[in-house]
């Protein structure tokens, strides 16, 4: 029970890799894209993420690819601020939380990955057989191979997840919103600093972090209908410039770029919820099989401490599937319930419903440093987040090898 094969190269299935490389499996990785997918934006390691970017001797070295984010401002339609928050409040933050570029964090594990690890890009997996021995996976373009067992890092959308275990409307629950991200040029010259223009329904923004040369444009809003989840990028783009057409500040010039962006990101805003993550000798880990959604802030998280589980277990149960799936499973489950519940308050903090709501909290943010409570109010916020972030305990599985 040694071959493995993981779809999906990024934050997941890299870390899974890793971990199933240290304790004497054979791992091979299929990435759909040509090459390891260094973009994206900005995500956050929390609570018992640390401990396993820790563990892994890449703590320092994430570290020193911080974003060092230093202050949030909101503008109205006009560019005029009205308020400001500390980019850690504003991230939910606290302590030793580190807020990395995704495709930094993807780079550092693929270099901690190391030998041992074999990549095969730009293919996918069309086709799973079970056989008495193994699982005999059917590639778009590589030649067919059995592997003793198949793992899912591949994402919301995941082709493992439908292959072995169904169609994704059974599985994805939409919160009722979009995003999308892209890089533009930073024509505001921004700083470590992320502007935001709210409005009813919907929410520009636009951040530039101490490493990057460019800008991150980010757009969210509640999804009208007919959305959907459409993989058609130019139908992406234009209901994109449609929702905001008529929003001010520097939003017709984020749309401007938009066209030319060379990494447009666009998807509904969901969850992943199924009631077991392993089907056979087919198992799922990070958004294919519990996939938090942006708004939770925990995606990454729960895709590290995930696949640092996935391969632990596995190890400890001297690579009995059965027995290292269930125990995967149930050392997880309640650290994903308690990191999904986060996304539906979040989304209504992020996408306000009315021009009221706005002022409000525009109100509430320039008071707040002036408050007797302040530190309650930041409490509010960072304090789900840590609780979440840290309700599991990170186990040693330092086991013979397989």
């Amino acid at each position: 029970m040694t071959n493995i094969l993981i779809s999906g190269g990024s934050v997941a299935g890299l870390t899974l890799a890793y971990w199933l490389r240290e304790y004497g499996f054979t791992p091979t990785v299929v990435e759909r894209a040509p090459r390891l997918r260094e973009g994206g934006y900005k995500i956050d390691i929390r609570g018992a993420a640390l401990d396993v970017v820790g563990r892994m001797g890449l703590l320092d070295e994430v570290r020193g690819h911080s974003t060092d984010m230093r202050v949030a401002r909101f503008v109205d339609a006009r560019g005029k601020q009205v308020a400001t928050m500390n980019a850690e409040v504003f991230g939910g933050r606290e302590g030793d939380d580190v807020e990395i570029m995704r495709g930094d964090l993807v780079r550092i594990l693929h270099g901690a990955a190391g030998d041992g690890v074999e990549y095969v890009f730009d293919d996918s997996v069309t086709a799973l057989e079970r056989t008495p021995g193994g699982v005999r996976v059917t590639f778009e373009s590589g030649p067919p191979r059995t592997f003793d067992l198949v793992v899912g890092a591949d994402g919301l959308h995941s082709n493992v997840r439908a292959l072995a275990f169904g169609e994704e409307s059974r599985f994805v629950r939409d919160l009722g919103h979009h995003i999308s991200i892209f890089t533009v040029p930073n024509h505001l010259g921004l700083d470590r600093t992320e502007m935001m223009h709210p409005a009813p329904g919907r929410s520009a923004g636009m951040y530039g972090t101490r490493r990057d040369a460019d800008a991150r444009a980010m757009f969210l809003f509640s999804s009208p209908p007919g959305a959907g989840d459409g993989r058609d990028v130019t139908r992406q783009k234009n209901l994109l410039a449609e929702v905001f057409a008529d929003q001010g500040w520097d939003v017709p010039r984020l749309l401007d770029a938009m066209w030319d962006a060379p990494d447009f990101y666009f998807d509904s805003i969901s969850q992943v919820c199924m009631d077991g993550w392993s089907s056979g000798r087919v198992a799922l880990v990070g958004d294919a099989a519990y996939g938090p959604s942006p708004a939770s802030g925990q995606g990454t998280s729960l895709a590290l401490v995930g696949a640092y589980v996935l391969a632990g277990s596995l190890a400890a149960a001297a690579a009995d599937h059965t027995a290292g799936f269930a125990a995967y499973e149930r050392e997880m489950r309640h650290f994903v319930e308690e990191n999904q519940k986060l996304a539906a308050p979040n989304i209504k903090g992020m996408v306000l419903r009315s021009a009221a709501q706005i002022r409000f909290q525009m109100l509430m943010l320039r008071l707040m440093p002036h408050l007797p409570g302040k530190d309650r109010m930041i409490e509010r916020v960072t304090g789900p987040i840590r609780r979440a972030a840290t309700a599991i305990t990170i186990r040693d599985y330092r086991v013979p090898s397989v």
